[in-house]
């Protein structure tokens, strides 16, 4: 390999380095170009004992390592995509969306029909806790945060916890999973499953390098579930879920209390056939805002 190495910024959990060494790996394949990470604590590795609404939510886990960029530490930011807010950060672009892993949730501990009445699943998130209280409401929720080693940790006694597949897929772990939840009726996280690396707006060699990254159907999906997130003006932190495959974009919103996160079950999801053109971009929108009315919801952006 040839030519100065491509500095990429990530965050230092053992899930954000492997897939950046992934990622620094296809560059050099494609290339030619060495790579090198640069590691990047952020708010969400410092506070890993709060809830994720609490401290924010929405970038707790991008904003540092878009700084690294910005600030000329790094050449580009490599990030899980369902991380990324919905309105892009200024002077940065998303050079490569790589092709995505398997984008669903699986159960680990147990799995949904040998959970047993009352049974606990652990997970931070207000979109699982919603999807899985639809079937199961008699089950009981509690927090999880942590690194994967800590929430593995953390299973409880004839319990589960919820983890994306992608997640176990980059560590190969997936030996763990209980059960893979159908993301046509557990829609996952927007974004959830693929690798997005943000370069500066005008840093055309790093845009020309990471070209060779980029593929095409999942940048297409994964744009779709954004516009569909960026019309509700929502966030990582609330229950929302939309999944762009085969031609169609299924999505999930819940109506919830905005100050206690209480999860109240009214529901809009919607399956919406695509084109694959750029008019996609506009049906995501209009679900968005069908799914809004629906559920009687005003959220701002």
């Amino acid at each position: 390999m040839t030519g100065r190495p491509v500095r990429l910024a990530t965050r230092g959990s053992e899930q954000a380095s492997t897939q950046a060494r992934v990622v620094a790996e296809h560059l050099g394949e494609a290339t030619g170009r060495p790579a090198e990470l640069v590691f990047v604590e952020t708010t969400g590795d410092r506070r890993q004992d709060v809830p994720l609404h609490v401290i924010g939510g929405q970038g707790v886990f991008v904003k540092e390592v878009q700084q690294a960029v910005l600030d000329g530490r790094a050449d580009a930011a490599v990030h899980s995509a369902k991380d990324l807010p919905s309105i892009p950060a200024p002077n940065l672009v998303v050079g490569a969306y790589t092709r995505r892993r398997d984008p669903a949730d699986a159960l680990v501990g147990r799995p949904l029909d040998e959970l047993g009445e009352g049974a606990i699943v652990a997970t931070g998130s207000v979109r699982r806790r919603a999807q899985l209280a639809v079937v199961r409401p008699d089950l009981r929720f509690v927090e999880l945060r942590g690194n994967i080693a800590t929430r593995l940790g953390r299973i409880p006694e004839d319990g589960a916890i919820v983890m994306a597949v992608a997640a176990l897929e980059v560590l190969g772990r997936t030996e763990l999973v209980a059960e893979r939840l159908d993301p046509t009726r557990f829609v996952p996280a927007v974004g959830q499953g693929c690798v997005a690396v943000e370069v500066a707006a005008d840093d055309d060699e790093t845009i020309e390098l990471l070209a060779a990254l980029d593929h095409a159907p999942t940048r297409h999906a994964v744009e779709v579930e954004r516009a569909f997130l960026a019309e509700l003006g929502a966030g990582c932190t609330l229950p929302v879920g939309a999944h762009a495959a085969d031609g169609r974009l299924r999505t999930f919103l819940a109506a919830s209390d905005r100050e206690d996160r209480h999860v109240d079950l009214i529901i809009a999801s919607d399956d919406v056939a695509l084109s694959g053109d750029d008019g996609d971009l506009e049906r995501a929108r209009e679900a968005a805002r069908a799914a809004k009315d629906a559920v009687g919801w005003n959220v701002s952006p």
